[in-house]
């Protein structure tokens, strides 16, 4: 049976349309999955979503330091709470104990900011 035009037109144009909404991202090799609060290539480039509870300090949470003392910031969202460390190399110490630097967040959200 012959296919009419109008519809296969309509099916080329489909195809296209969903081709074109796609977005090539980088994934991991088969049979591998990112490490519990290791970040994937398409969660590193990601702002924290609205619905992430803000930094409430000015300093690393980890080392305590000024937050652009080592450059620009590391930020991530870790279970809901914005993070922002000094440097990368804090997110060792964060990793090991993330509830004690969460706590400390949570507790700085209720102390008035000076």
């Amino acid at each position: 049976m012959k296919t009419p035009a109008p519809t296969l037109a309509l099916a080329l144009l489909l195809a296209a349309a969903l081709t074109a909404c796609t977005k090539d991202e980088p994934t991991a090799p088969a049979g591998t999955a990112p490490k519990a609060g290791e970040k994937t290539p398409a969660a590193a480039a990601a702002k924290p979503g609205p619905a992430a509870r803000p930094y409430p300090l000015k300093i690393c949470v980890v080392s305590n330091e000024a937050l652009d003392s080592m450059g620009k910031p590391y930020v991530f969202t870790h279970e809901g709470q914005e993070v922002k460390l000094c440097c990368d190399s804090c997110l060792k110490d964060f990793k090991q104990e993330p509830a004690k630097f969460l706590k400390k967040l949570a507790d700085a959200r209720l102390q008035p900011q000076k």
